[in-house]
């Protein structure tokens, strides 16, 4: 799901429940029942008692879901809408939406969202690199220390692969074929997927590889390591990383942007629109 763009400063989330937890626990077992990842439960049931906390003004003690109505959910993603993007509204509603039907099968309780449309999400233009961009994002990690080499390698994994930001921390050492050109990555529901990389992504690697095997924890089979005993690099990791690379060089640099470029140059290299 979308990462939430307040538009405001916010509270922390209210997320107590009270007497409307029962359900919602059940909601997790089910989803867990169906192999859900741990990090899809908490964020769908984040949401439900989000909206349990939150979305029924006035009414927080409710003892039970079947007094909510559709007019409840509306003016929760009216309040949502004042302050956060459209697209983390939808997401929202979405998640409130699952719980919802698999109640309505469950308890054979009233749907509230029957018949509700999520908010329309406003698309945001995602810019594509220029080449004189990639450069200097290069070029602001040149050099031959650990970091530099490393930096280089993150950024020539992005630009070759367009992975997430969540596949790319997670990759291993044994995930690399620098022989074959290929990555091992393990997408959304576990599910592994083969990838490809050009020659100078290769090479950026290859010079990563030997540096790290210099490293103090080269033991550890997370392929991206940390500066001195710090823990390997993790998803907020690379991205500060990115961000940090790209303010040296003064360019907006950020995961999703490598990702929106690499679908925008494969479609211009003929490649087939995702289906």
């Amino acid at each position: 799901m979308t990462t939430p763009r307040p538009r405001s400063l916010e509270q922390p989330k209210q997320l107590g429940a009270g007497t409307l937890q029962a359900e919602i626990s059940s909601f997790a077992l089910r989803l867990a029942a169906e192999g859900k990842a741990a990090k899809t439960i908490r964020t769908y049931t984040e949401a439900v008692r989000w909206f349990a906390a939150t979305g029924l003004p006035g009414q927080a003690g409710r003892p039970s879901w079947e007094q909510v109505s559709s007019q409840d959910v509306q003016r929760w993603m009216i309040w949502l809408l004042a302050r956060y993007s459209t697209a983390y509204a939808s997401n929202q509603y979405r998640a409130l939406q699952q719980f919802f039907k698999w109640l309505a099968a469950e308890d054979g309780l009233p749907d509230p969202m029957a018949g509700l449309q999520p908010p329309r999400v406003t698309d945001k233009l995602v810019p594509v690199f220029t080449p004189a961009e990639l450069t200097r994002l290069e070029q602001a990690c040149t050099g031959r220390s650990f970091a530099q080499r490393r930096d280089t390698a993150i950024i020539a994994v992005f630009t070759a692969t367009g992975l997430r930001l969540a596949e790319l921390a997670g990759l291993r050492c044994s995930d690399v074929d620098l022989w074959q050109r290929e990555i091992t990555v393990r997408g959304k529901g576990g599910k592994d997927r083969i990838v490809k990389i050009g020659h100078q992504a290769a090479r950026s690697l290859d010079r990563y590889q030997r540096a790290r095997s210099r490293h103090s924890q080269a033991w550890r089979p997370q392929l991206w390591l940390g500066m001195g005993n710090r823990e390997p690099l993790g998803a907020a990791g690379i991205y500060q990383m990115i961000t940090r690379r790209g303010r040296q060089c003064d360019v907006a640099a950020y995961p999703h942007r490598f990702r929106h470029h690499f679908s925008h140059t494969w479609l211009d290299r003929g490649g087939p629109k995702a289906t």
